[in-house]
């Protein structure tokens, strides 16, 4: 790419593409094209065609996804797998139809079996079954690396996947009900500071380790990708070390500032028991993470603490969420209000 390449962010409002808009944009990349979901259905195979064919990007960011944590994966299974399917299908064959240089995809850490030898290197895609609460959204992220793999070998596109770890940061999801593991604590543990609670319960039994990569850090991986990678084969992108939830929770206490007590909810689902990707891939092509994790979770609380300012009510939910919440009692981080005494 160059400063005056034209590049396509496809998902420019959700939490990965604004962070790669941002990048783009501090170094000097002028030429921007962006459609909100108003303006471009990415599920409307004809609106996307129509779209490449009047803009040309020359290169394509396709961050555009429907997302979601345990909860919504598992309510909305149809609407997962046919909402990615859709956008994958639909901007890749545009952006071959209509002459792109280069696209990346982001996948998922998701797309790898439950079981798999950890660290999680590329080459255990398909060996074993997946996580049975997101397997509608893995088997999509799984279907948009094989487009881009099979656009490779037919066409000879320049079409690359990578595939991040747990993400966070600027412009995260805090909606408890559709939001992932650390946007969620961030939410419940600083509400219960405002309204002085005793307790914040968590889902789980807090041993399941994860891998917690900072979203402007993805973002300059996926910049630094398109510039030096054109292989077939899909690369991670994390920090190469994990946590445990019940560590996280206790990191999140910190820097929230929360002094009551973490509970556990063990009838609630632990999801993969560990995931940890190996990066030596993305390492060996010179790139590594640089924010770490506490300092990542400071950025993220202060960008929450701005758009929701100490004290204010509780965040509005969308209509989605209010029906989701009807459906399924007591389906979200819960904040325990008896049994109260200090966390040390």
């Amino acid at each position: 790419m160059n400063r005056g390449s034209r590049i396509y962010v496809a998902g420019h409002r959700g939490l990965v593409g604004s962070a790669i808009l941002r990048r783009l944009r501090a170094a000097g990349y002028e030429n921007l094209v962006t459609r909100s979901r108003d303006e471009l259905d990415l599920t409307d195979a004809r609106e996307v065609d129509g779209f490449f064919a009047s803009e040309r990007p020359e290169y394509v960011f396709l961050a555009a996804a429907r997302v979601g944590g345990i909860l919504a994966n598992s309510t909305y299974p149809a609407d997962f797998l046919r909402d990615n399917l859709a956008i994958e299908l639909n901007t890749i064959e545009a952006a071959y139809r209509h002459g792109a240089r280069k696209l990346l995809f982001l996948g998922s850490s998701c797309i790898y079996p439950k079981f798999a030898p950890q660290p999680i290197k590329e080459e255990y895609l398909l060996t074993g079954p997946l996580e049975p609460t997101n397997e509608p959204y893995a088997v999509a992220k799984i279907a948009g690396i094989k487009l881009c793999q099979a656009y490779r070998r037919q066409h000879g596109a320049d079409f690359i996947s990578a595939m991040p770890t747990n993400l966070y940061g600027p412009g995260d999801d805090f909606d408890l009900e559709t939001s992932h593991v650390l946007p969620a604590l961030i939410r419940k543990f600083h509400e219960a500071k405002v309204r002085d609670a005793p307790s914040v319960t968590v889902w789980g039994t807090g041993t399941p380790r994860r891998e917690f990569l900072h979203v402007d850090d993805l973002a300059d991986a996926c910049v630094y990708l398109m510039e030096v990678y054109s292989g077939n084969e899909p690369v991670n992108v994390g920090v190469g070390k994990d946590i445990s939830i019940r560590e996280l929770a206790e990191l999140v206490c910190e820097v929230v500032g929360y002094e009551g007590e973490i509970a556990y909810d063990t009838t609630r689902p632990d999801g993969t028991p560990r995931k940890l990707l190996d990066v030596s891939k993305l390492r060996s092509l010179g790139w590594e993470a640089s924010i770490p994790l506490r300092e990542g979770l400071e950025r993220t609380y202060a960008w929450f603490l701005e758009t929701k300012p100490a004290g204010s009510p509780p965040l509005r939910t969308n209509q989605a969420t209010r029906r989701m919440r009807r459906s399924i009692p007591d389906a979200s981080l819960r904040i325990n209000p008896t049994n109260r005494r200090n966390r040390k």
